[in-house]
């Protein structure tokens, strides 16, 4: 279904997820939409995570996640996405630690696809897992609406990839 999606886009895409695991595999649709579509506007919101009783520092952390979100999450010689987290993630104080836990694609303003799965490939070939497909400008401009306006208010933050 999400790849199907991502086949399809054809101005943008909004992707937010907790957690991606054989990205390369899950995301190769988009990125080569991206490549032949230079004008698709795709941005990424995901989860950064500091693992318990890890003391390294924030930058480190966001660089490490860059790092590895070039090399292992994201096809090789595609376009990059915007990608975006939530600071508090990288919060050393546990009790004020947040994940960004949505899973959801926005494609073209119009395909809403909310979803319990991750972005991994267990999750889209072999979990059970159950997701809504909702084809309304409406709620598309809502579920972009969301994340967009927590951008600017600095509650999401852009990482450099």
């Amino acid at each position: 279904m999400v790849r199907e999606l991502f086949a399809d886009a054809r101005e943008s895409v909004l992707v937010a997820c907790y957690a991606v695991y054989q990205g390369q595999r899950v995301f190769q649709a988009m990125a080569d939409r991206m490549l032949s579509i230079p004008t698709l506007k795709v941005r990424m919101f995901l989860d950064i995570q500091r693992g318990p009783g890890d003391t390294t520092s924030a930058t480190q952390l966001i660089l490490r996640f860059a790092n590895r979100f070039r090399s292992h999450q994201w096809p090789e010689d595609r376009p990059l996405p915007e990608v975006f987290f939530d600071p508090r993630s990288l919060e050393t104080d546990p009790g004020q630690r947040a994940c960004l836990h949505a899973k959801c694609v926005v494609v073209d303003e119009r395909n809403v696809f909310i979803s319990s799965a991750n972005f991994t490939e267990a999750a889209q070939k072999k979990n059970l897992e159950i997701g809504l497909l909702i084809r309304s400008h409406s709620l598309a401009g809502q579920v972009t609406g969301y994340f967009e306006e927590l951008v600017p208010k600095n509650l999401l933050a852009q990482v450099c990839v």
